[in-house]
């Protein structure tokens, strides 16, 4: 008999709360976690200088960028609040706010999507209008009625700009605070430059204005950035997802009896009692109880397996059949579905880093606008010695090398592709995806629900006897087990009917039996049913008095894998398959689909690792999977495919989802992808050109603004209809 000691009660709040004050003081401090959205980040060097403004400051132990999630993650030492963190971000030139936990689901309402398509609309309406005042003023209209028209453009231009242009303004402002250059520096100078000399040659009564230009700039311009936003507007955190599967509340086994505590209470040590259809909420071994658990967040494999005394269990696995008690091992951050919540989002935080080909030209391409533009002022206001010919000749430079062209080489390519790709039902959810999948040259598969459909299939149905089929068939219907499930799919297309077996119950852990002809049965595995184990996946019959008899199973090919991996390695890729199921039933399929490399009994984290190994020894990875354990490995690769019948944290993690069934669309991909880049360079190449073309020009005084608005626009076209060619 155990005596239970219990706090002595006291009438004095003071005095009951001492003792449990003193054990919070004697606890060690907790780290800090703080979440910073950071809406302002656009590309890898906004990331870099964001992450090495973070880790100066003395008690921030890690920073993590995520740039599709335009996020920061700290992990900063007890006390250090996003007040003390949020200047060091702005002091790098970049806006930042605390978010919470209810701000962490904002995802969810796309309002930059729809500030942006409000400002595209806005710019849209005031460019036609201004267009028809133009043509008029082209046609011949001179006088009073040419400055009359002028100002009409004027107030319909100064106000839509003024609402349309405030993304790049807002940029332009922080990057020019914190001593830096980007791409919306030269955009709003030349939005700026084109409304002034505008205003000025309207007050003066000047044959020519250029609103039409700023508000044609304007336009395109956003059209490129919403392109852009649309392809990142799906894509969502894949560590929230695997966070979302972290179970709340548990039932302590205590002295006094079973109770509901947080799951954050719990400690290593405690007992915790697992009912059937209970997700675990922490890692722990088996102290009691016999049941079957179901491993799939782990392994990726749809069968059960044996849980008894003594058997490791990790957090996230159900439990299928019986109650178990498990003693806790890990808590907390510590468990292994927190550490794959962990792996996954640094994984998510480099593959952010990947720098686009539109990153990697506009890095060079702001100071060069602003060296040539500055030039073409400075030359001109010495050489005429008139402030007005040079602000008109420094604005067509301005604005003839604008980077519409440039914004639009990569979205319109992406937008063209993406259409293409979801007609053959695959879609695109990053916008550095194809740029990606192009480079591809090792394409690592997992089995079961990837090459497989992850549904065992009764292999040897025309073996066995209708007899046994048919009591088989009524202890299965006992069953929710995925093999007795088969076995009852299979006997009911066969046309046979259950036989009477009665007394039915399910052994937790073992398998069904009953009551046959007044001898017993049982339906499971082989150590119960005295059944020899195989290689192959099967179950047992046992009728008393009789040889056991096996029923076999194998997993059903995905349609179109065979086609996809044959079509994969004759074109020179480096095929290989990765399960955590035995080895006997991967080195089968690898067989089966000549696969010559194979890893078998892979967790999430050996996964990954491969996945990264085979990455720093030069190759670019496509990672094709479906289940929670291929996630921390989808989000490692250089690119990643998910069907669409996959877990939600697999189809986050992944940047492209096959939305149909086949795996025939994937190889496909690839060559889309291909053509897709190529047709970008080709776009960079028509930029490229026209700028060496028509800096010249403008520099020397060739081309007004009203000119390099029109050229500026030619190259826009161009751009977007080279892109159209995908379709």
């Amino acid at each position: 008999m155990t005596a239970t000691l219990r706090a002595p009660v006291s009438a004095c709040p003071a005095c009951s709360a001492a003792p449990a004050a003193e054990a919070l003081a004697e606890r060690p401090p907790v780290d800090a976690r703080l979440t910073l959205s950071l809406p302002t980040i656009h590309c890898a060097a906004c990331m870099s200088t964001v992450e090495r403004a973070l880790t100066a400051h003395p008690q921030v132990r890690a920073a993590r960028v995520n740039l599709t999630l335009k996020r920061a993650t700290v992990d900063a030492a007890p006390g250090v609040t996003a007040a003390d963190l949020i200047p060091l971000v702005e002091g790098a030139g970049y806006e930042a706010h605390e978010l919470d936990g209810t701000a962490l689901k904002a995802t969810a309402t796309d309002r930059a999507g729809r500030e942006l398509l409000m400002r595209l609309a806005v710019a849209g309406f005031a460019a036609m209008n201004v267009m028809l005042l133009s043509v008029a003023v082209w046609s011949g209209a001179d006088g009073p009625t040419r400055d009359l028209f002028h100002w009409i453009s004027a107030a319909i231009v100064l106000p839509a700009v003024g609402f349309s242009a405030q993304p790049f303004f807002r940029n332009a402002l922080t990057a020019l605070r914190a001593r830096a250059l980007n791409m919306d520096v030269p955009i709003s100078l030349a939005i700026l430059l084109a409304v002034g000399t505008s205003l000025w040659e309207t007050a003066l009564s000047g044959e020519h204005a250029y609103f039409d230009a700023a508000i044609t700039l304007t336009f395109f311009l956003l059209t490129g950035r919403y392109l852009d936003h649309r392809t990142r507007a799906t894509a969502r955190s894949a560590a929230e997802e695997l966070a979302a599967l972290e179970v709340p509340r548990a039932l302590r086994v205590g002295p006094a009896g079973d109770e509901t505590v947080a799951v954050a209470d719990l400690r290593v040590g405690d007992v915790i009692r697992l009912r059937p259809g209970g997700r675990m909420p922490v890692d722990g071994v088996i102290e009691d109880g016999t049941s079957e658990l179901d491993r799939s967040l782990l392994t990726g494999e749809t069968l059960p397996v044996l849980a008894e005394p003594g058997r490791a269990i990790s957090a996230g696995e159900v439990n299928l059949t019986g109650p178990l008690l498990v003693r806790a091992t890990a808590v907390g951050r510590d468990t292994s579905l927190a550490r794959m919540a962990d792996l996954v989002a640094v994984a998510e935080s480099g593959r952010s880093r990947y720098t686009s080909l539109a990153d990697r030209a506009a890095k060079l391409y702001a100071p060069g606008v602003h060296i040539l533009s500055a030039l073409a002022f400075l030359g001109w206001l010495i050489g005429t010695g008139d402030l007005r010919v040079a602000l008109n000749i420094a604005a067509a430079v301005l604005i003839i090398t604008c980077p519409c062209a440039l914004g639009l080489a990569v979205p319109a390519v992406t937008t063209a592709a993406s259409g293409r790709l979801f007609r053959r039902g695959l879609l695109i959810k990053d916008a550095t995806a194809l740029e990606r999948l192009a480079q591809v040259d090792t394409v690592v598969f997992d089995k079961t629900g990837t090459l497989t459909t992850g549904t065992p299939e009764l292999t040897n149905l025309g073996d066995l006897p209708e007899e046994t089929l048919r009591v088989a068939m009524a202890l299965a219907m006992g069953s929710a087990h995925p093999l007795s499930r088969a076995i009852t799919t299979a006997a009911q297309a066969a046309g046979l009917r259950p036989d009477s077996v009665s007394d039915i119950t399910e052994v937790p852990g073992h398998g069904t039996e009953g009551l046959w002809q007044g001898r017993r049965v049982r339906l499971g595995r082989a150590a119960w049913t005295g059944g020899q184990p195989t290689e192959q996946t099967a179950a047992w019959l046992a009728v008393e008095g009789e040889a056991p008899r096996a029923f076999l199973f194998s997993d059903r090919l995905r349609e179109g894998a065979a086609e996809a991996v044959a079509a994969l390695r004759a074109s020179g890729m480096t095929v290989l398959l990765m399960s955590g199921d035995t080895p006997a039933a991967v080195e089968s399929l690898a067989r089966r689909l000549e696969i010559p490399q194979w890893v078998a009994e892979a967790l999430p984290q050996d996964k990954a690792a491969r996945v990264e190994a085979l990455s720093h020894a030069g190759a670019h990875v496509l990672m094709v999977g479906d289940g929670l354990n291929d996630t921390p490995a989808l989000t490692a690769a250089h690119v990643s495919i998910s069907p669409a019948s996959a877990l939600d944290a697999a189809r986050v993690a992944s940047e492209i989802v096959l939305l149909g069934q086949s795996l025939a669309p994937i190889p496909e991909a690839l060559g889309t992808a291909q053509k897709a880049v190529k047709r970008i360079r080709e776009n960079f190449s028509v930029a490229t050109w026209y700028n060496i073309i028509a800096v010249p020009l403008a520099a020397a005084g060739f081309c007004s603004p009203l000119i390099a608005a029109l050229a500026m626009s030619v190259s826009s076209i161009t751009v977007s209809l080279n892109a159209l060619r995908l379709r």
